[in-house]
């Protein structure tokens, strides 16, 4: 059985293709196409995941669309060339919650959706049971978590609907001391619309705040409003899960790997998973996975591995590329050669842009679209966030380490896998790592197994063996707001368009 999961038609559109019972391939629009286009079909990401699952058209039988959906005209025409296709549409939180739950390891789970607003919800609980997925409670806008998390995004200076996590990166600094404010604006799940106004907040929010409205926020009140929101919004999600056992999370509200990590040392949840596209992409993933599991086998799960679903390009395309920018090249024709140039590279202290395999889905870089360096280059940190990302200094950068040896240096919890969540720093190695801590021995660690990313996993091995420490820092090898690299023309822009020292492109290494 072959379906074709298509969701976040009105903004972050994507395609899913479940094939024989796999999760074969995933991608988002704007990765491929470089531009948002709400409200049309993702008809790149379409193409991208039948060519490789190698299918066509008339060898789709489902078609799963998550809501909310475009004009109907334009949908018909495109879902034509389905001509053996069944097309079904799924509410926008369900889709959420069966690309939680499905793609988890627990065949039982509480199943918690949020996100700023789909199909009027902003919200869900969900019980998962059996081979059913039931609702349980449903939260509907405006009385929105996320919503009130964008408006302190905007209080903060940052851009709404975008910037949410500079303020759970800026949380970590802060101390919660409005936490009593935003606890009785938010009144269990019903919120007082009296401290709120337009896209704001009111003459009362500011007054029992303590604030001016208007003027300019001290860095202490900034860090205190992000450290905050941070705590009611974990708050929010621990009420609102109950008695769970095992917990499982999606929408853009499980992007926040504080409120994960949160979960994961509350000592509440055997087990917590948080899809790592969980955002509206994520329901072309979820609508698949939902027809699935309604029409061909309920009990299973389907584990989407270290999600390099989308695109690969081969050491042809790459080097057409490459010679038709007229750039010089050296070719690294073995896994061998290829690893020890990454290694003298990152040895010397040199930051390397890596590009190998198949595109991640989902915002993260998981080792096949990274941007590399030592941590035990001093000036590591600075190199990342000032002279390549542009950002700011409180927002770190990950560390990858390999999975069977990560306890030796952090204690990470199993979604480190997909880096979605935040560890610690073992005291031993707190110097070592003092360029990636985020605040009290907190890191973003991402865990890599040899089953997942074999050439990453080869990569930090080796580092290791050369070093005597197998950690790399990680950052997304993406520029200026831009999303993360597909093509190899996509990296050679933003390698020349950066700081980066060294690109290895497929087999092919590029220096500056």
């Amino acid at each position: 059985m072959n379906i074709l999961g298509i969701g976040g038609v009105l903004g972050d559109s994507a395609a899913a293709l479940i094939k024989g019972g796999q999760i074969a391939a995933a991608a988002e629009e704007t990765k491929l196409t470089r531009r948002a286009e709400p409200g049309r079909l993702p008809e790149a990401s379409i193409a991208a995941c039948l060519k490789i699952a190698g299918l066509s058209h008339s060898d789709i039988d489902y078609v799963a669309l998550a809501r909310p959906l475009p004009p109907g005209a334009a949908l018909a025409r495109a879902l034509r060339t389905f001509s053996r296709a069944r097309v079904v549409s799924i509410d926008h939180h369900a889709a959420h919650a069966a690309a939680a739950w499905l793609a988890s390891p627990f065949a039982d789970a509480t199943v918690v959706t949020l996100d700023r607003e789909g199909d009027l919800r902003c919200g869900a609980k969900w019980c998962a049971e059996g081979d059913r997925l039931t609702l349980e409670r449903e939260i509907l806008y405006p009385d929105s978590i996320a919503e009130l998390y964008g408006r302190v995004t905007e209080l903060l200076g940052f851009r709404p609907r975008s910037d949410e996590h500079l303020v759970q990166w800026l949380s970590a600094i802060g101390e919660p001391s409005f936490l009593p404010l935003f606890e009785e604006m938010i009144q269990g799940h019903n919120f007082d619309s009296s401290y709120l106004e337009q896209d704001g907040f009111s003459a009362k929010f500011f007054d029992r705040a303590g604030l001016r409205a208007g003027a300019e926020l001290t860095s202490r009140e900034r860090a205190s409003l992000a450290a905050s929101v941070q705590r009611a919004l974990e708050n929010y999600v621990v009420d609102l899960a109950g008695d769970a056992e095992n917990i499982c999370l999606a929408g853009g509200i499980a992007w926040n790997a504080l409120l994960v990590r949160a979960l994961e040392v509350s000592g509440k949840y055997k087990g917590v998973f948080a899809q790592p596209a969980a955002g509206n992409a994520g329901t072309a993933l979820g609508a698949a996975l939902h027809v699935w599991h309604d029409y061909a086998d309920g009990a299973a799960r389907l584990d989407g591995g270290g999600y390099g679903l989308g695109p690969a390009f081969t050491a042809t395309e790459i080097k057409q590329v490459l010679e038709n920018c007229k750039l010089r090249f050296r070719l690294l024709p073995t896994v061998p050669e290829l690893i020890g140039a990454a290694v003298r590279q990152l040895k010397d202290h040199r930051i390397v842009a890596w590009m190998q395999g198949r595109m991640e889905f989902g915002p993260r870089a998981l080792g096949n679209r990274s941007i590399l360096a030592s941590p035990e280059d001093p000036y590591a940190a600075e190199n990342l966030n000032m002279f390549i990302k542009h950002r700011e200094g409180f927002r770190k950068f990950a560390a990858s380490v390999p999975a069977e040896i990560a306890s030796e240096y952090f204690e990470a919890g199993p979604n480190a896998r997909h880096l979605a969540t935040v560890s610690r720093v073992k005291p031993p190695h707190r110097e070592r790592f003092k360029g990636a801590i985020l605040a009290h021995d907190l890191i973003r660690v991402h865990t890599v197994s040899k089953e997942d990313n074999l050439l990453y996993w080869q990569l930090l091995h080796a580092f290791g063996e050369a070093t005597g420490l197998p950690v790399l820092y990680n950052t997304s090898f993406n520029l200026f707001g831009e999303p993360l690299v597909c093509t190899p023309r996509d990296a050679v822009r933003s390698f020349y368009s950066s700081g980066i020292d060294a690109m290895i492109a497929g087999n092919f290494l590029l220096e500056k």
